[in-house]
């Protein structure tokens, strides 16, 4: 079979089981978002690369470890995740997904979570992701600026999430039937000191 038989019949055969499409989701500031899907993944996985603004913490780590946090939170709950940490915002995160909205760790949280809607489930992401990058940051396209932002930022700027601590990132967000992941490929702008 020669080249171009092989070649009609892998994309006849991408386009018969649908594994490679474009979707578009509804943004929250009323436009779309255009995902380019691959499936190069197990079929109830699927894989889109998009734009999305990450905030940025650092992770106090033991040890004397040096690391970047990248987080992603859904947007409904990023105003009640303003000057908090990661664990109190991820905490909120649970309790507005959990069917348990009465349990101890949920009562004494500063946001009503029994109040507030349910993500609707075609906004990524499901959850507050996030992840820590260790120094060097040697990973992808961008991260030399995101370092350097990291090690000029005061002293404690970084330990509560803030409009002012978060970048503009490419990211590859991975979707399966009961959850999201993320790696940032490209890290596109840094906030100014």
């Amino acid at each position: 079979m020669n080249i171009r038989r092989w070649l009609l019949r892998y994309v006849a055969v991408a386009v018969a089981f649908g594994t490679a499409s474009a979707t578009k989701l509804p943004s929250l500031g009323g436009g779309e978002i255009a995902l380019a899907q691959t499936s190069l993944l197990a079929p109830q996985e699927r894989a889109s690369e998009l734009e999305a603004s990450l905030f940025v913490q650092d992770p106090h780590l033991e040890g004397g470890k040096k690391g970047i946090q990248v987080i992603w939170i859904p947007q409904p709950i990023q105003r009640y995740c303003l000057e908090k940490t990661t664990k109190e915002c991820s905490t909120i995160d649970y309790c507005i997904r959990t069917t348990n909205k009465h349990a101890s760790m949920c009562q004494s949280l500063s946001v009503d979570t029994t109040r507030l809607p349910a993500y609707r489930p075609d906004v990524p992401p499901r959850r507050v992701l996030s992840i820590v990058y260790f120094f060097p940051i040697k990973t992808a396209k961008g991260f030399a600026s995101l370092a350097q932002f990291f090690e000029n930022a005061p002293k404690g700027s970084l330990d509560h999430l803030s409009r002012s601590a978060r970048i503009r990132a490419r990211i590859k967000l991975t979707r399966s039937a009961d959850d999201d992941q993320f790696d940032v490929l490209e890290v596109l702008a840094v906030p100014s000191l």
